[in-house]
């Protein structure tokens, strides 16, 4: 993990364990789309948008831990996720202000408000960059958001996804970053009016 490096943090046996825990978290049986293939898109594409943090390696730890609790039916992944992040940090050595703000950055992945920040609106940025992704690319998370709510009715899902979706595209932006909102902006619009349009074709 090249973020505790950035971060002044010997790997040590503690660590290590983390890093076999989150991979093995990530390889769960319940996750579709919230897997390795992800979190390898997020930190691949976060290495190119590097310069535009404040605290790249805090940025970098916090994706790690972004999905590291995923249970669909949950409420409190993000919670438990930036709480499982905290402590890592403390333990590591972080001071409590980094650790605080590595809780705070996996919290904005709820996507419940709007990113403030450098560091936050790069991460939430990241974490979405998947709706502006190439059309095959797209189809394939839709794919695999649905296999991951196969549990939920398939009216309930239509309709819960089809509010989310629209969520998305009722915001002024999407992406907060300058360089994302120009090289996907347009695009992620463009996936979303296509799956609302098939969402409704279904009902």
């Amino acid at each position: 993990m090249h973020s505790w490096q950035a971060l002044g943090v010997g790997l040590g046996t503690c660590l290590e364990r983390t890093h076999g825990a989150l991979l093995a978290a990530y390889a769960e049986p319940q996750r579709h789309y919230h897997t390795l293939q992800h979190l390898a898109e997020c930190l691949e594409l976060f290495a190119r948008l590097r310069d535009t943090a404040e605290r790249p390696g805090e940025v970098e730890l916090a994706l790690w831990f972004h999905d590291a609790i995923y249970d669909p039916p949950a409420h409190d992944n993000e919670a438990r996720s930036a709480e499982w992040g905290h402590t890592v940090a403390l333990e590591a050595g972080l001071d409590a202000s980094a650790a605080q703000r590595i809780f705070k950055l996996v919290m904005a992945t709820r996507h419940n408000a709007a990113a403030v920040g450098a560091d936050a609106e790069v991460l939430v940025d990241v974490d979405l960059a998947i709706l502006g992704a190439p059309r095959a690319r797209f189809d394939e998370y839709e794919a695999q958001i649905a296999r991951e709510y196969a549990w939920v009715p398939a009216e309930a899902y239509r309709s819960g996804r089809a509010r989310v979706l629209r969520s998305f595209l009722e915001r002024p932006r999407i992406f907060q970053s300058q360089r994302l909102f120009e090289e996907r902006e347009a695009r992620a619009r463009e996936n979303l009016e296509r799956s609302l349009a098939a969402l409704d074709v279904l009902t």
